[in-house]
């Protein structure tokens, strides 16, 4: 698990949440791009939360290792979702010639 602040908030993730949360954070701010991501968390009151980060190049964001023995929830569709993202962002596919829209063929 891993302790994330942002926004002056500070809430709990589980390690591959919060691993993918920066990486794509960095990926938006290269790209000079923005989304936004909303993640199970648990807040420092222990208790479940949901929250959204508005990620662009001004975010600030900051992760670190916890010994705290919580579990936190797993959010393994917004991860994948980060993670296609961040690719694509990075990788982009090659560029295609259109269709003609013009050939009747």
């Amino acid at each position: 698990m891993k302790h994330v602040t942002y926004a002056d908030k500070a809430l709990f993730l589980d390690d591959e949440s919060a691993d993918w949360l920066m990486e794509y954070a960095r990926a938006l701010g290269v790209a000079g791009m923005t989304d936004s991501i909303s993640l199970h968390a648990i807040g420092l009151d222990g208790n479940e939360v949901d929250v959204t980060f508005l990620l662009n190049s001004n975010t600030e964001l900051v992760t670190q290792t916890t010994q705290n023995s919580l579990s936190a929830p797993r959010n393994d569709e917004v991860v994948g979702y980060m993670q296609e993202q961040t690719r694509l962002i990075m990788s982009p596919p090659p560029a295609r010639m259109a269709d003609d829209p013009f050939d009747l063929h």
